[in-house]
């Protein structure tokens, strides 16, 4: 709903979208062109709209048209603006999103929340899921790529919420995070050489950190010629240049309650598939069991997501969600964690909308009751990624995979930091 400029009356979207319609319905218009044209005759003809500037009558022509042939409605601008990456949507009348990594508010609203509710429906709907009062929440992958959750308005408070997670086509590189700043060319070389040589790499940030994207990254270093098993709770990842490449996907139960597949399920399916590495989008519970037991035999070089707000807080979550799976000792599952991880790269998201690497560390086995890291990047404000002054203890997998040639460059590298 939008205010007139000149008086308090107030323009309802779904009022002109109600007349346009009543003229189709007389003029038998069907496509697009002739809707747009009787959207726009609504719009310049209507008392409300009388006294507005042209430009605000062209954006609300816009609405009015969404409203009717979109399936976003008023929320598909937003969409297929390809700087904007979130759309968040708290109610119907506070509709947020990020766009160029700053978090900015719209005047866009909602005439209603039983409007927001048939948008956050037909979306639902569109993957076989149901939104309702005996299922409040869908979570769920769109055929475009984007990532939506909703909740209903009997579990939100302020009315249903709806969030829209977008994933561009386009892909960053090394090279540009480099360039951005958000990883140091020594760091950025190193982690190189560890992804080619077969090191098991965790990523570790929260939430909006740049996790998948730096995955993504991580993943153009593996040899083209290996067989990767891509598994991911909703597909995210875009792995390129790999022939021999499969995907898995874990399945909510449809409205009956029937055909989940769970990651748990899938990263143990996976280990009968030959795989040379298995990469998991994220892991959020008893899957990190199965995960680190596909690390600990044979596929080195395997890459992991997840959320924490540091290298060693990482640790701590790996082992509360490796309880949850297996009813082992934590000093048994402190020695699989050490087994099966080598490197731990955390990111953040700073003040500035960046995501930076902020810490790459080695797991050195464990120390005590814990873990003993190795700490070789670490970020400081205004300075960078920094080296920590370490170098890397365990050089067996690029002895075994680098041979000579990868020992002197990682002999190379570690002159310029040590």
């Amino acid at each position: 709903m939008l205010k007139n400029t000149r008086s308090d009356e107030k323009i309802s979207v779904d009022a002109l979208a109600s007349l346009v319609r009543g003229r189709m319905q007389k003029s038998a218009a069907a496509g697009d062109d002739e809707v747009l044209e009787l959207c726009e005759d609504t719009v310049m003809e209507g008392k409300t709209t009388a006294y507005l500037p042209l430009r605000k009558k062209a954006k609300i022509v816009r609405m009015v048209f969404c409203t009717l042939r979109c399936e976003l409605e008023i929320l598909q601008d937003l969409a297929d603006d390809p700087q904007v990456t979130e759309i968040m949507v708290n109610g119907c009348r506070d509709i947020l999103i990020e766009k160029n990594s700053r978090t900015l508010r719209t005047d866009l609203a909602f005439e209603s929340p039983e409007r927001l509710s048939q948008v956050i429906q037909r979306l639902a709907a569109k993957v076989g899921r149901e939104i309702n009062d005996l299922s409040p929440i869908v979570d769920a992958r769109l055929s475009d790529g984007s990532r939506i959750n909703a909740v209903n308005s009997n579990v939100a408070i302020g009315g249903p919420i709806l969030t829209i997670r977008k994933f561009s086509g386009a892909r960053l590189t090394m090279e540009q995070l480099i360039e951005n700043g958000d990883i140091s060319p020594q760091a950025a070389e190193l982690l190189r050489l560890l992804v080619e040589t077969g090191y098991n790499i965790f990523i570790s940030g929260g939430t909006s950190s740049g996790k998948t994207t730096f995955l993504n990254i991580l993943s153009d270093f593996i040899p083209a010629d290996e067989r990767l098993i891509v598994i991911e709770d909703s597909a995210e990842l875009q792995i390129r240049g790999h022939e021999n490449l499969v995907r898995l996907e874990a399945r909510n139960a449809n409205a009956q309650g029937r055909g989940s597949v769970s990651m748990e399920g899938l990263i143990k399916t996976s280990l009968r598939m030959r795989p040379d590495r298995i990469i998991v989008g994220e892991v959020r519970g008893r899957e990190v069991v199965d995960m680190l037991a596909a690390m600990s035999t044979g596929h080195d070089g395997s890459l992991s997501t997840g959320h924490a707000n540091s290298a060693a807080g990482m640790l701590g979550r790996l082992q509360t969600m490796a309880r949850t799976g297996a009813e082992l000792p934590p000093a048994v599952i402190r020695s699989q964690i050490a087994e099966a991880i080598d490197v731990i790269v955390h990111l953040t998201r700073t003040r500035d909308g960046h995501r930076r690497v902020t810490e790459i560390s080695e797991l050195a086995g464990l120390d005590g009751e814990g873990f003993a890291l190795n700490r070789l990047f670490c970020y400081t404000p205004g300075q960078g990624l920094r080296p920590a002054g370490n170098r890397l203890i365990d050089t067996g997998k690029i002895m075994l995979r680098g041979g000579e040639e990868g020992l002197e460059r990682l002999q190379s590298l570690q002159n310029e930091w040590c």
